[in-house]
């Protein structure tokens, strides 16, 4: 097996970001007159944004839009909640550093992702990050898998991927890639690398 492409996802993969993430959405919410519960977020955890506000019940296309503006401005006050995978980001690191290709794929906003891998000091790592905008279908469709990929120049068997979630792993396989499946068992106490 050579691989010559790594490609990680970045919400509970590389970084976990729940509680990051909960509590800037939780702030949204309020701000704009809503209730969320960590319950309630942990069911939609990992969705993309359209399908995460309506699993929520939230219709209104303004709201839907300060929501996503405010949790924008509130992620950042977050980060000190952000836990690290060290182990992973130290091996992506080296393996770029070796000359061969690393890209995140990530259902999240590409603006919260890049001040995420800012603040953890890993942005650089990357020869590509790609966001939930910059593809039309969400994990479990392999889409963003399939560009990473293309605008690599590389192929199913060159590549390696690092998940989380059940529609990462359906995402991997359907792109016909193999895939390493992360646990909570990968973290650290939250340092940054």
């Amino acid at each position: 097996m050579d691989v010559k492409l790594i490609i990680t996802d970045f919400d509970g993969t590389l970084v976990d970001t729940f509680e990051a993430n909960y509590r800037a959405y939780s702030d949204a919410f309020e701000q704009s007159g809503l209730v969320l519960t960590r319950e309630q977020y942990k069911e939609c955890f990992g969705l993309r944004y359209d399908n995460f506000m309506k699993s929520m019940g939230i219709e209104n296309t303004e709201v839907r839009q300060r929501i996503k503006e405010l949790k924008g401005e509130f992620y950042p006050k977050y980060f000190e909640y952000l836990k690290v995978n060290a182990p992973l980001i130290e091996f992506i690191r080296a393996f770029h550093h070796s000359g061969r290709k690393t890209a995140i794929a990530s259902t999240a906003r590409e603006k919260n992702l890049r001040n995420a891998l800012r603040y953890i000091g890993a942005e650089e790592d990357f020869d590509l990050i790609l966001a939930g905008e910059s593809v039309s279908k969400g994990k479990p469709d392999p889409e963003i898998y399939r560009t990473v990929m293309a605008r690599l120049d590389m192929r199913p068997q060159d590549t390696l991927i690092f998940e989380d979630s059940e529609v990462g792993f359906k995402a991997a396989e359907a792109a016909g890639v193999r895939y390493i499946k992360v646990t909570h068992d990968f973290f650290d106490n939250g340092n940054r690398s």
